[in-house]
C-alpha cells in the first residue's frame, strides 16, 4: 500500500484531535493564578499574625505543600492537573503532588522500595536538574557577579 505525503497528512489530521489551545492556556492561567492567590492570602494572614516576611514565605509553601498533598490523597488533585494542565502542575503544589502521588500508589509495596523508592521517579530529575542548575548559576554569579 503506498500512500502519499499528503493523504498521510489528511489521515493523520482527521485522527488527531482538535487542539484547544486557547482554552487549555485559560484554565492555566485561572487556576495557577488561584493558587497564586491562595499563597497570597496565606501569606498576608501568617504577615497578620506577627510571622516576619521570611517566616510567612515559609509557612505559606508548608501550607500549599500540605494542601497539595492532602487533595492528592482523597485523588482530587490529579483531576485538577487534567482540568488545568501546567497552571496546576507547575508550582509548588504540582511537585508536591509529583512526590506523593507514587509514594501513596507504591506504599503496599513497603516504605523502603515502595513509597520510599518510587516517590523520586517522577520529582527525581526535576531535583537533580534544579541542582544542576543551581550550581551553573551559583558559578557564574561568583565568577561574574561582582
Amino acid at each position: 500500500m503506498n500512500i502519499s505525503k499528503r493523504d498521510y497528512e489528511k489521515m493523520v489530521d482527521k485522527a488527531s484531535p482538535n487542539s484547544r489551545l486557547g482554552v487549555n492556556c485559560l484554565r492555566a492561567f485561572l487556576v495557577g493564578g488561584l493558587i497564586c492567590t491562595l499563597g497570597q492570602l496565606l501569606h498576608n494572614t501568617f504577615v497578620g499574625f506577627g510571622s516576619t516576611t521570611d517566616q510567612a514565605g515559609a509557612f505559606t509553601a508548608m501550607s500549599l505543600i500540605f494542601l497539595a498533598i492532602l487533595l492528592t490523597g482523597f485523588g482530587k488533585y490529579d483531576n485538577l492537573v487534567s482540568f488545568a494542565g501546567a497552571g496546576a502542575g507547575v508550582p509548588i503544589t504540582g511537585f508536591a503532588n509529583a512526590m506523593a502521588a507514587p509514594a501513596i500508589e507504591f506504599k503496599k509495596e513497603g516504605y523502603i522500595f515502595g513509597a520510599g523508592a518510587k516517590m523520586f521517579l517522577i520529582a527525581g530529575p526535576v531535583i537533580v536538574y534544579g541542582t544542576l542548575a543551581s550550581m551553573v548559576v551559583g558559578v557564574f554569579y561568583f565568577l561574574f557577579g561582582r
